[in-house]
């Protein structure tokens, strides 16, 4: 039996495939960091051969031409997509013979691009499953507006045709496996909470793209697209150009003079440690962006595009693995590095702020006014909010820190990593912030708070 095994990216919500039979392997929609698969190749003992793409992706750098070019094997991309490199064109109706056991059919599934690619595994005769990249996902599907929104209702329309072909051509056996959906910022709608696998089959009983008709899924779609991360624009061009290979040698030493030049020039210094050591001792001017959280994605969506970039970690694996993190996302410069604590990183008293819990507001709203700042995604705080909570998304809190009230603010979001980078720009602003480090779903109501919506 041909063996399917998953690569997670759960920074970015996506996942990356090595199908083998035991000799002979093929790749779909490798990550930037493309030492991960190579490594697995060598634990299962097998050689990869072919590397396919199911589209140019929009939410990271994808590794697949490095990857081919470093294991001599063919790379398969779409024949109607512009890029810059030689590959292997595919187009729909095509059959890639891997091995004596597996084959690869490539069926068009326009929807979250034009071009769009999905891949069907055989073994002989047997449908084992399709590789959905950004097409069918669990519960979901991909979004249909990353290309602009003159396109975006075509493209909607096309995902629902998409979605029910594979289901027409496919046995209800045959295993789902897509690219994003796993916290992924590419799906449309709610995915399965939790799913880690799924078939034809299931996403028949339980997917809205088949249980409504045409017209109202692509209505209840486009209403439902939200925001989605600012460093997307710079993906498709660079896979269209063609990415080589990260170089993942650690960055220069920053030592405390080079940190307070770059937080005095306004690069960005971000300490990757997490939200409870970093309310404890900062460097003043720092942003809290831990790498225990969807580091590269908030990194990404907050930082102007090419701004120069320095780490601070607890150690050199912290640093290392952020430095991975960012180059899935084209992130290849950094302008340094430091390890140890905040007391070695600068000259100055390190600051701090405060941490609490909803049921400390609710407390502290009988004993004075505080201002509530939740930087929630605007359909979030649309949903139920905090009565007298103002919103300003995280990923637009930088161009609108006059929103802000004035005095203390208490600041949420859903569990604390986006309120933590929040109250580090607040503090960073001379502003007294309290992190609410909570669950805002499980606590919020059941600490006394008046709740409000507007959805």
């Amino acid at each position: 039996m041909a063996t399917i095994i998953p690569i997670e990216t759960p920074s970015l919500g996506d996942r990356s495939y090595l199908v083998h039979d035991g000799a002979t392997a093929f790749v779909v929609d490798p990550q930037r960091d493309i030492d991960r698969v190579l490594d697995l190749a060598q634990r299962e003992g097998v050689s990869i051969t072919h590397v396919f793409e199911t589209h140019l992706h929009n939410d990271y750098v994808t590794g697949g031409l490095a990857l081919a070019r470093k294991v001599g094997a063919g790379y398969y991309v779409n024949g109607a997509d512009r890029v810059e490199y030689e590959r292997t064109p595919i187009a729909d109706g095509d059959v890639v013979r891997v091995s004596d056991r597996l084959s690869v059919r490539a069926i068009a599934t326009p929807g979250h691009t034009f071009t769009h690619l999905s891949y069907a595994v055989y073994e002989g005769d047997e449908a084992l499953g399709v590789f959905t990249g950004g097409s069918l996902l669990f519960g979901a599907t991909g979004r249909p507006d990353l290309l602009g929104p003159e396109h975006t209702e075509e493209l909607a329309g096309r995902q629902y045709d998409s979605a029910h072909r594979l289901a027409e051509e496919l046995p209800d056996s045959a295993e789902v496996l897509p690219t994003h959906g796993f916290g992924s910022f590419c799906s449309a709608g709610s995915t399965t909470e939790n799913a880690t696998t799924s078939t034809i089959g299931a996403e028949k009983r339980s997917n809205p793209a088949f249980s409504q008709a045409r017209d109202q899924w692509v209505r209840e779609t486009l209403d439902g697209l939200d925001d989605y991360p600012a460093y997307y624009v710079h993906m498709g061009p660079a896979n269209a150009a063609g990415p080589g290979a990260p170089d993942l040698t650690p960055p220069a030493r920053a030592d405390r003079e080079a940190i307070a030049r770059s937080i005095d020039a306004g690069h960005w210094v971000v300490d990757l440690r997490n939200r409870t050591a970093f309310a404890s001792g900062f460097v003043g001017g720092t942003l809290n962006m831990g790498i225990d959280g969807q580091f590269s994605t908030y990194v990404g969506w907050l930082m102007p595009w090419g701004t120069p970039l320095t780490l601070l970690g607890e150690s050199p694996d912290q640093v290392a693995e952020a430095q991975r993190e960012l180059v899935r996302i084209g992130i290849d410069q950094l302008a340094g590095a430091a390890t140890g604590k905040p007391s070695e990183w600068s000259d100055a008293p390190l600051k701090t702020f405060e941490r609490a819990t909803f049921a400390d507001l609710a407390h502290v709203r009988h004993h004075r006014a505080v201002s509530v700042l939740d930087v929630r995604r605007a359909s979030e705080y649309d949903d139920e909010h905090v009565a007298g909570a103002v919103n300003v998304p995280i990923h637009e809190l930088l161009d609108r820190l006059e929103e802000v009230p004035d005095g203390e603010v208490w600041v949420h979001c859903a569990s604390g990593y986006r309120a933590a980078i929040a109250a580090s720009v607040l503090a960073g602003q001379g502003g007294k912030a309290v992190l609410i480090d909570d669950d805002f779903g499980e606590k919020a109501a059941r600490a006394g708070l008046p709740m409000d919506s507007t959805g």
